[in-house]
């Protein structure tokens, strides 16, 4: 198994949903204020969460789908970090294809990183526990936000929104391709 390569198929899985829905919807989440994308991204790992536990879903889908949502919102925040929200559409499907391109570039490189120090742990984890953990992240985030930001040893929500893309990663990968 290579973690990159993994890594790199679920990212292209995500991108392409991500443009197809650019083409259907344009950039219309950039008018999403950070409280909102937070709520955005805690319905979907709550679902998550309600799914692993009742081992049922009355809509059809499964958790695997969640877990790509929660990427793909991921780096629309850290994207709506970086420029603020908007409120009208302010960026083109390229220039915002070409942001998502950056930011889930980015979340290869720490993921890298940390797997590198980690020395693959993830692969011994529970996809329960992603969901966990994500779900604390959100927390923390909805904190800062309640904060107006201001931390005083918090790595941010950029760190946790890339810690919750790679989490989501690892669920996809270990719920298969």
């Amino acid at each position: 198994m290579d973690t990159n390569k993994e890594f790199e198929a679920i990212m292209a899985e995500c991108r392409e949903l991500f443009a197809k829905k650019l083409h259907d919807y344009g950039a219309s989440w950039r008018i999403l204020r950070p409280s909102s994308l937070t709520d955005q991204l805690f319905i979907k790992a709550k679902r998550i969460r309600s799914l692993e536990i009742k081992k049922e879903s009355m809509v059809g889908e499964g958790i695997r789908p969640e877990f790509v949502a929660l990427i793909n919102y991921g780096i629309v925040g850290l994207i709506q970090v970086e420029k603020g929200f908007a409120d009208t559409v302010d960026i083109t499907c390229d220039e915002a294809l070409a942001l998502y391109d950056r930011h889930a570039r980015e979340a290869l490189e720490l993921m890298e990183r940390k797997n590198h120090d980690y020395d693959e742990a993830w692969r011994s984890m529970r996809v329960s526990s992603y969901t966990d953990f994500i779900l604390t992240k959100l927390q923390r985030i909805k904190e800062i936000e309640d904060l107006n930001g201001e931390t005083l040893v918090s790595e941010g929500v950029e760190g946790n929104y890339m810690d919750i893309i790679n989490y989501a990663v690892f669920g996809a990968i270990k719920l298969g391709y």
